[in-house]
């Protein structure tokens, strides 16, 4: 057996030192370069390469063998663990740190386990078998928080003061699929199959963590100055006439706005938007009564439509399903964070 280790960082600092791009790096972080844009490029060559024939180069010089006993064989090389940053550089650490605790804090709060699976392209269900969690820890010189899923996982820290990371690792490549040959009912298909630990699979190693980074990151942009979300969540107790119809206001200490706001902010909503039936069980208890059933959902219906003339949600094209708006995510989770952080329990319990 033999163990190679591969450091994407320095394997890029190569790379740009023979295109003659300038940059700063400070252990395996980059904290400045002067063409981010043609660097990516670079870096997305990684999962391109040949990696079978590099590394059975390397395996000739350390395995004689290969070259008299074991001639003609070769090793199959595997991915025992893949990591893949996003790198978000700031300017000074000035900048990171007024916002850093704001999102440690939103990441270890607002992220459920449906989220995390969201973010890693999984749905959670009654099928899922396996360990799922968040904690947040401090470490010198700042802190960092995790989200675990099985063996794999995602992580948030800063490096240097001037660099937000997020991290996906990948232990247990086969939670997620790729496209390929196999076999199916007795015969050869192309489909999506668990995808396998061979480094031929590396482009989609690739394609999962990058979306996931992004997703993550999508859903950080919420955490910003505080102060015009707080005004806008006066505007949105106020409410609304479109069309000379009226439709009343949210409260963010109703438990009621809350339940509502929680339903359609959940993680698992991330991926394809919601429809009455997905929201309607975390709002009522659940009936096999036709004529109850028939009341919940339509008074769901009237529900959807004041977030919707809000603003908080928009109708998928095409569909029955709604998406949250951007204005929503950061508006009902400000409500949120307000509800669970700050608002007395006293007082939630007057206004429900």
């Amino acid at each position: 057996m033999i163990q190679v280790c591969l450091n994407g960082h320095d394997w890029l600092a190569r790379k740009l030192d023979r295109h003659g791009i300038g940059y700063r790096k400070v252990d395996n972080a980059f904290v400045a370069i002067d063409d981010s844009r043609r660097a990516q490029r670079l870096a997305d060559g990684f999962v391109r390469k040949n990696w079978p024939r590099v590394l059975s180069a390397f395996a000739r010089r350390v395995n004689p063998l290969l070259r008299s006993l074991l001639r003609g064989m070769d090793y199959y090389w595997i991915t025992q663990q893949a990591e893949y940053a996003t790198d978000v550089m700031f300017k000074s650490p000035a900048a990171l740190a007024g916002l850093y605790d704001r999102l440690l804090k939103h990441a270890t709060t607002c992220f459920s386990a449906e989220d995390v699976m969201t973010f890693l392209g999984r749905k959670l269900n009654g099928h899922f078998a396996g360990d799922l969690g968040n904690d947040c820890r401090r470490r010198w010189p700042g802190a960092r928080v995790r989200h675990r899923m099985k063996e794999n996982g995602m992580k948030m820290y800063d490096k240097h003061g001037c660099v937000l990371r997020v991290e996906t690792t990948i232990n247990r490549p086969s939670e997620f699929k790729v496209r390929r040959w196999g076999m199916r009912r007795g015969k050869r298909v192309m489909g999506w199959f668990p995808m396998a630990k061979g480094v031929a699979n590396l482009y989609r190693y690739l394609e999962v963590s990058r979306t996931a980074n992004r997703r993550y990151l999508d859903a950080l942009t919420v955490v910003s100055d505080p102060t015009p979300a707080h005004q806008q969540i006066h505007a949105l107790a106020r409410p609304v006439r479109p069309e000379g119809r009226s439709y009343r206001g949210f409260n963010p200490a109703l438990q009621d706005d809350v339940r509502l706001f929680a339903a359609v902010m959940r993680g698992e909503h991330l991926l394809s938007g919601f429809a009455n039936r997905d929201i309607r069980p975390h709002l009522f208890t659940p009936t096999r009564i036709p004529a109850e059933s028939r009341r919940q959902a339509a008074r769901t219906s009237r529900l959807l439509k004041r977030l919707h003339m809000h603003g908080l949600i928009a109708k998928i094209q095409r569909s029955r399903r709604w998406r949250v708006t951007h204005k929503g995510h950061a508006l009902m989770t400000m409500v949120l964070m307000l509800h669970d952080q700050h608002y007395p329990q006293a007082l939630i319990g007057q206004a429900a």
